[in-house]
């Protein structure tokens, strides 16, 4: 029987596993997969308190692990295949073999959307990025073109952060026409630095056998004319996916599978807690989601207590 268990090694996971360790309640820490998060996809954070030169991501995580379990936390390179949160104390499976759990933090973050092209993959960090607060202001990407890919209110920011950092920013939407709300349409519709590119698809991203990102590849979807682009970086916003698929029906949750919270990290179910990017679709940083995981820790050690007494 484990008194908390934490889905998730990323900022909010691992700063929930630093509270609850301090609280003596010695968590257990799932990593998943991808061990960190999509923090370590990125080379450099220089956005995290604390790092006045920027930190590489794996390098945060790593930290943050270590000081995790200086105070006691357990880390198990497993990942949760099962929840039953209609029983408690509540039921896992992790790799096969059940688990009991009296308090839950989830914190396993969201992926991003991709295009799902083979050079996209190859040159993730060489200049592909799914993040512009994340990797904009790195010098590869200043006073160069950037693309951005979307049409949402997530590219309309991205390509209006990007303003501060390339000589022009085209913003590449498969329709002719902005799906973002109507004041960011309008503020990126009037920006000189913007350039719609409208009813166009990226088909590749060039130049994988340069090792770097030199330009993109378009398609128009509606004549089938195809032509090169040049840019230093293409940002990828057309989109995220919480991992939450695993909680489905047992978890409240918005229509795209954000879980919902009712104060704070606290979830529909009680002794079930959340933090991180599997419930916050809108500013989705390490900064934020860490600071998500204090409190489901609070909140879980404040739970457990109550079911002591």
């Amino acid at each position: 029987m484990e008194d908390v268990v934490i889905v998730g090694s990323g900022c909010a996971g691992w700063t929930a596993a630093l509270y609850t360790a301090r609280a003596n309640l010695n968590p257990l820490v799932l990593t998943g997969t991808m061990p960190g998060g999509l923090l370590t996809t990125t080379t450099i954070v220089e956005n995290f308190p604390g790092f006045p030169d920027g930190v590489d991501g794996y390098e945060l995580m790593t930290r943050m692990q270590k000081q995790a379990e200086r105070f006691g936390a357990r880390t198990r390179m497993a990942s949760l295949e099962a929840a039953n949160l209609r029983t408690y104390p509540f039921e896992l499976v992790v790799d096969g073999e059940p688990l009991r759990a009296r308090a839950l933090i989830i914190a396993t973050g969201a992926s991003h959307r991709k295009l799902g092209l083979e050079s996209e993959a190859k040159l993730e960090n060489k200049g592909v990025t799914y993040c512009a607060t994340c990797d904009g202001a790195l010098p590869i990407f200043r006073n160069k073109p950037l693309v951005v890919v979307g049409g949402g209110d997530s590219a309309c920011e991205e390509a209006l952060y990007l303003t501060r950092f390339g000589s022009v920013i085209y913003l590449v939407h498969r329709r002719d026409q902005l799906r973002a709300s109507k004041i960011m349409a309008d503020r990126v519709l009037a920006h000189e630095k913007i350039q719609p590119i409208w009813d166009t698809v990226v088909t590749e991203i060039l130049d994988v056998q340069q090792n770097r990102v030199t330009g993109v590849r378009l398609k128009n979807v509606k004549t089938g004319a195809e032509k090169v682009l040049e840019c230093a970086g293409v940002f990828i916003a057309i989109g995220h996916v919480p991992n939450t698929a695993l909680f489905r029906g047992q978890l409240e949750m918005d229509e795209a599978g954000y879980i919902l919270t009712r104060r704070g990290p606290v979830t529909s179910v009680p002794g079930v807690f959340v933090a991180g990017d599997c419930a916050d679709p809108y500013y989705r940083q390490a900064i934020t989601a860490a600071g998500m995981g204090c409190a489901a820790a609070i909140e879980a050690e404040r739970f457990l207590a109550a079911q002591s007494s």
